[in-house]
């Protein structure tokens, strides 16, 4: 259907078609980004309640008891409050600089990370959701030509991906000093 649509339609009725499509595709996008993402922050919060001796073994059997629900709400609401303060820069970055994406591309991308994510979750295996709309969105761009993505952007991308890291392990050191004394 969507090659029927491609080959025998107006560019300005496949992007409006396509605008539409790209809302299932963003709400794909964004329950994976959760059952992804949210995981690995209710797992942080459980563990730190628990080390704090605030949930006990029997929390965790009971499927997490009193504590369900509300490490999920919150952990929802930390996602959300995040993508509105601070995501849209991201986004921006995401859907304009690393290539221009027209809503026939921002479905395919969204839709390509949407199953990365719930492929990876139903597996259990944690990855990260920017890593991978950052890939979509790159292999979406390289299919009109290589020259169609700002290779620039991608490589700083890599770069913070691959400082976050250490970064991270050094202020947790410090931190971790810090408060031992």
């Amino acid at each position: 259907a969507v090659f029927w649509l491609l080959r025998n339609k107006t560019p300005q009725r496949v992007d409006k078609w396509f605008r539409k499509l790209q809302l299932l595709s963003a709400a794909a996008s964004s329950l994976g980004h959760g059952g992804n993402d949210a995981q690995k922050t209710m797992g942080i919060v459980a563990g730190a309640l628990f080390t704090a001796g605030i949930m006990s073994k029997e929390d965790f059997a009971a499927n997490w008891g009193r504590f369900h629900w509300p490490i999920i709400l919150a952990a929802h609401a930390a996602i959300a409050l995040g993508t509105y303060f601070g995501g849209w820069r991201i986004v921006h970055t995401m859907g304009s600089k690393i290539t221009k994406l027209k809503p026939v591309g921002g479905f395919c991308a969204e839709t390509a990370g949407a199953v990365t994510l719930f492929g990876t979750a139903l597996a259990g295996i944690p990855v990260s959701t920017t890593h991978t709309i950052t890939g979509a969105i790159v292999g979406v761009g390289a299919t009109r030509r290589l020259s169609a993505v700002r290779w620039g952007v991608a490589r700083r991308i890599v770069w913070a991906w691959v400082i976050t890291i250490p970064a991270s392990a050094a202020v947790a050191a410090a931190t971790f000093a810090l408060i031992r004394l």
